[in-house]
């Protein structure tokens, strides 16, 4: 744990507030669930909760089915993070934080189909990394009881790949199938 030298008094029903620098740094939103944890020394410690992170099997199959019936990149991201990946390279995507680009279809709830044949460009998926090697992309965010939990993206770097009604298709059932395990 690293010291921040922030010292916030608990009110009369409990609660703290979290400075509003710490919150930009670690991406904590208005009404963002947390878990609360303590260990033996007396700490409590806040942890951002992540619906789709916690579906890790879920989510994992879930790529995978679709990897394997539409043959491209899949990517299951919770707000901040990639928590699954099928397809080729998905090591170097796994638990790496998600693009700007990627971060605004959440905050949007927008889906996304683009490729180099119109006028959406492909993006950036993961922070760090340049959209030049991507010809066509599909994202559908996952909603769970209002709210954007996550996103489910569907990416090829083929040569004069598209992106069509079978992939978005495919790409809103998985974010629908998600969205209710969310849920339960």
């Amino acid at each position: 744990m690293r010291a921040t030298g922030i010292v916030r008094r608990v009110d009369d029903l409990g609660r703290i507030v979290i400075p509003k620098e710490i919150r930009r740094t670690l991406k904590i939103r208005e009404g963002a669930p947390l878990e609360v944890f303590t260990d033996r020394e007396g700490s409590v410690i806040l942890r951002k909760y992540s619906p789709v992170g916690e579906m890790g099997n879920d989510a994992a199959a879930c790529a995978e089915a679709l990897h394997k019936t539409m043959g491209c990149l899949t990517l299951v991201c919770d707000r901040d993070t990639v928590v699954a990946a099928a397809g080729s390279g998905r090591r170097g995507y796994m638990e790496k934080p998600v693009s700007a680009a990627v971060d605004q279809w959440m905050a949007k709830r927008s889906t996304v189909q683009a490729d180099t044949r119109t006028a959406a460009v492909p993006a950036p998926l993961i922070q760090g990394e340049e959209a030049q090697g991507y010809t066509a992309q599909t994202a559908v965010p996952v909603i769970s009881a209002g709210e954007t939990v996550g996103i489910v993206i569907l990416a090829s770097r083929e040569a004069n790949a598209r992106m069509g009604e079978a992939e978005l298709k495919c790409a809103q059932a998985a974010a629908a199938f998600l969205g209710r395990q969310a849920e339960v």
